[in-house]
């Protein structure tokens, strides 16, 4: 049950945004039992954001949760490919990008929780 947020402060096109779907959807089976099936995700451009002070140059704020735990690896991993996916396609520096974690034991679903 992983769900990716993901803030930007440019323009993010249909095409691209179909292209990072389905990049961030190969990505997220370096989670053990993750795929893009189980995977949702939202995507908000063209938002007001600051970094460093300065609003000039793209950013990224990207919040990768999941049912369950990771080990270190595996999000260093996923934010090697985070990263690789927003400055390839966008051309967001991956240092203007930040990946927050979020884990849960509890995840609803169709009217009851695993």
């Amino acid at each position: 049950m992983p769900f990716i947020d993901t803030k930007l402060n440019v323009r993010l096109s249909e095409e691209k945004e179909a292209t990072i779907k389905r990049r961030l959807g190969e990505a997220i089976t370096q989670f053990p039992g993750k795929n893009e099936y189980w995977l949702m995700l939202n995507f908000t451009d063209n938002c007001r954001m600051w970094f460093r002070g300065y609003n000039s140059f793209p950013v990224a704020m990207v919040k990768i949760e999941l049912f369950g735990s990771a080990d270190d690896a595996t999000c260093n991993a996923m934010t090697k490919a985070v990263c690789d996916i927003f400055h390839e396609e966008l051309d967001i520096s991956p240092e203007h990008i930040y990946v927050e974690y979020a884990f849960t034991d509890r995840w609803g679903w169709n009217g009851e929780n695993f």
